[in-house]
């Protein structure tokens, strides 16, 4: 099921996992941060690239 996925700012350590493994789903904030700008088909596949796990549903 697809789902817009929401990140954790004060988790996330902008190490660019999301956005480099899913560029069409995710891009750097302001900050330096990871956002999810749409749906993806497999949340928990990008769930698990997130080595802090500040990926969430």
């Amino acid at each position: 099921m697809a789902a817009k996925l929401k990140v954790n700012k004060e988790l996330c350590i902008g190490c660019g996992a999301c956005v480099t493994a899913f560029p069409d789903a995710f891009v750097f904030d302001n900050d330096g941060k990871g956002e999810c700008v749409k749906e993806v088909a497999n949340p928990d596949e990008v769930k698990s690239t997130c080595p802090v796990t500040a990926i969430a549903d």
